[in-house]
């Protein structure tokens, strides 16, 4: 295999998967093209969801004043006029968040099936199909993190759901209403409501994805995660395989794509990502991290501290905490 560059085969199950997987110039064999070509749909849209919501702004200065100037009816509209696009917005950051997930259903299904004996197997030769999985981890990750780095979202949010609801009681025409209907500012509030919106999407995405296939073990998608973190490790903290990226930046990717897999792991597997029995090197992971220049990876460090479900649990080990502290 031309992007395949294997050093090593694993053959002890204490060993660490041992491969380079060619984030940068995977291409689909034959066999993965048709779920290839129906994430990379999903994928060609993500870059340009980051730029929107690196871009929003949001509406707090005519926010505020309407608020501060009730009567004054040229200021509810000019705040009302401000905030309908920006709900058009965040009504399209959350209808991609439904597509992104059913795309992980296509990945998940192709990379847990029984085509090969282990998750290793699946991400030597479904590259293609893995990078795209990492590509859906790593918009994950950026998208929480501007997310949370924005608060007028909710601000917004919670504004325009305010006025419809008072403009409702008025009996008011509200332009903008049939763009988001109650039901789904139901659905939208609640996706906002949460610090990282995606990756919660992605998590209950896995854990439903293993109960609506009972027919595969729930060891072959836990497994295809640990592995995935271990590949992620070993080509970050192994200079021959780092030496191999063309670009800085993939170093960035991989480390955002090895704290995914660790939270979505953590989700999905009965005891966790930081249990004993784990199969994850956290201590590994977390040293890897640490690595990296000062200030580079706080988010990434912020993610593990506080979006995974385990973390806190009486079994984690407390070198594992403290390296977190």
């Amino acid at each position: 295999m031309g992007n395949l560059l294997k050093v090593l085969t694993c053959t002890d199950l204490e060993q660490e998967p041992n491969f380079f997987l060619d984030f940068e110039n995977a291409q689909p064999t034959e066999a993965e093209r048709e779920v290839w070509e129906q994430v990379d749909v999903v994928l060609q849209d993500a870059k340009g969801i980051l730029d929107e919501l690196q871009a929003y702004k949001g509406a707090g200065q005519e926010i505020r004043e309407a608020i501060q100037n009730p009567n004054d009816e040229s200021l509810q509209d000019q705040a009302w006029a401000a905030v309908v696009p920006l709900v058009g917005k965040l009504k399209k950051f959350y209808e991609f968040s439904q597509r992104l997930e059913a795309a992980l259903h296509s990945l998940l299904g192709a990379l847990t099936n029984e085509t090969y004996n282990d998750p290793t197997q699946h991400l030597e030769r479904e590259q293609a199909l893995a990078k795209q999985f990492a590509e859906i981890l790593h918009f994950t990750l950026r998208f929480d993190e501007l997310k949370m780095t924005n608060p007028a979202i909710q601000n917004d949010f919670s504004y325009y759901r305010r006025t419809l609801s008072r403009m409702r009681i008025n009996n008011v025409p509200a332009e903008g209403e049939n763009e988001v209907n109650n039901e789904l500012a139901n659905r939208i509030s609640l996706f906002y409501a949460d610090a990282t919106p995606m990756l919660k999407t992605l998590s209950d995405g896995t854990t439903k994805f293993v109960s609506e296939n009972k027919n595969l073990p729930i060891e072959n998608t836990t497994d295809c995660l640990s592995t995935m973190a271990s590949v992620c490790k070993v080509m970050l903290e192994t200079p021959e395989y780092r030496s191999r990226f063309n670009s800085e930046e993939t170093v960035s990717f991989c480390l955002r794509v090895m704290v995914g897999v660790i939270i979505l792991y953590d989700y999905v597997h009965p005891v966790g990502a930081f249990a004993k029995s784990s199969k994850i090197d956290m201590k590994g992971c977390i040293k890897v991290l640490k690595d990296q220049p000062p200030n580079s990876v706080d988010g990434l460090l912020n993610a593990l501290r506080y979006t995974t479900k385990h973390l806190n649990d009486e079994s984690t080990n407390k070198t594992i905490k403290s390296m977190l502290q």
